[in-house]
């Protein structure tokens, strides 16, 4: 008799991955729109916005779409350093390297920075694939609190300098944040700088978000302090500034030429960023001087259209964003996961339901978030009107004795 044989094991590693906290429900939605329901995505940060067709143009092809650069083209890293420099940043195009995506970026700046078995600190809610890139480099996060009623600002310096142990390798923020849509001061990062230069550890600050500030504010970058050359790393992306989130183009900018050494190396394993992707991103060079004030301003109207139509429905809580385009808010339904499930599965106002993303998934602490949603403002104001107020018919609906 012959037996079965077993199937390989897959790695503790790869058990271990979770799922994407944003795209949690896609399955349910997928099952709701074969069904003919029109889903209000407030669950995933994709902008309704056009690419700039500064960029868009530039998609033409050579005759053999070659291999560039492990650490992109002169070129596109050109254009990167001026966009740095307007931001009163001087950087060497040597202390930037292309990567595929934001995402890619942040993983490569952990690898870099810490080792298996090492710590980073992390401010949560965080963006929730930190922890993938934290599994699969066999790091171990540790969280910090931010709490709704304080607007979610980052702990204090003193915290941070607590939290720090000989395992301990880097602090990871997130400037504007996301989930939370929190800015921080440069006063406030620098301190946790100061924190992590004393410690001599890394301090790698996820600025995709930079140009999403509200209320007059104004982008900035960390690598504008002065005195932390050997301690910040920055990971930054084009999806969201220039609503390119399929070109998956991002960067790494520090003038720690270490890190730039190792991310390099590991660069070179993966080959090459999207050729053709570079060739677009050329074109930023020329978009008008003020392109972001038009697509901030819009931003901003949909944030405080969303937040007084969120605010409106009793028992929901949530601080006004100061950046980005999320937020995080409490919802008063008990469980948010269950909710949102039900919702985009089993609840709909003609035709219609909204689907968000349940804010366990932003925690790395048991139980905290269970209650909350990320929202993410990235539809025209019309369609966030009619998803307030499916969303206020299904809290009511769901609370009915």
């Amino acid at each position: 008799m012959t037996t079965a044989l077993e199937k390989p094991a897959i790695s503790n590693r790869g058990r271990s991955v979770p799922a994407s906290a944003i795209r949690l429900l896609e399955g349910n939605a997928n099952a709701a729109k074969a069904r003919g329901v029109h889903i209000y995505h407030l669950n995933i940060g994709q902008p309704d916005i056009e690419t700039p067709e500064y960029i868009r143009s530039r998609a033409g092809a050579d005759t053999i779409i070659a291999y560039t650069p492990a650490r992109g083209t002169e070129a596109v890293r050109k254009v990167m350093r001026d966009y740095y420099a307007k931001l009163g940043v001087a950087l060497e195009s040597s202390e930037l390297m292309m990567t595929t995506g934001g995402s890619e970026a942040l993983l490569f700046a952990m690898l870099a920075c810490a080792d298996p078995g090492d710590e980073g600190l992390v401010v949560e809610p965080m963006y929730a694939n930190i922890r993938n890139f934290a599994t699969i480099g066999g790091i171990t996060l540790k969280p910090l609190a931010a709490h709704v009623d304080e607007g979610f600002k980052i702990p204090s310096a003193e915290v941070f300098a607590r939290a720090i142990t000989d395992r301990t390798r880097f602090v990871m923020l997130c400037n504007p944040n996301n989930p939370t849509g929190t800015v921080s001061t440069p006063d406030e990062i620098r301190a946790v700088a100061e924190v992590c230069r004393e410690h001599r550890i890394f301090l790698i600050v996820d600025e995709v978000y930079r140009e999403f500030v509200y209320d007059g504010r104004k982008p900035w970058s960390a690598l504008s302090l002065e005195g932390f050359d050997d301690t910040i790393v920055v990971a930054d992306s084009v999806s969201k500034r220039y609503s390119a989130c399929g070109m998956r183009l991002g960067c790494i900018a520090t003038r720690n030429a270490e890190v730039i050494g190792a991310t390099g190396r590991m660069a070179e394993g993966r080959l090459s960023v999207p050729t053709i992707e570079q060739q677009m991103l050329e074109g930023i060079a020329d978009l008008p001087a003020n392109y972001m004030d038009g697509i901030v301003a819009k931003y901003q109207r949909r944030r405080d259209l969303l937040f007084a139509g969120l605010t409106s429905i009793p028992g929901v809580e949530l601080q006004l964003p100061q950046g980005a385009f999320y937020f995080i808010a409490r919802l008063p339904v008990g469980d948010a996961l269950a909710f949102s499930r039900w919702m985009v599965s089993s609840f709909e106002v003609d035709g219609a339901t909204v689907m968000l993303a349940p804010a366990a998934g932003f925690y790395l602490t048991p139980d905290l978030g269970k209650d909350e949603v990320r929202i993410a403002y990235v539809l025209v104001e019309e369609d966030l009107r009619q998803a307030v107020e499916i969303l206020r018919l299904a809290i009511e609906a769901w609370n009915e004795p």
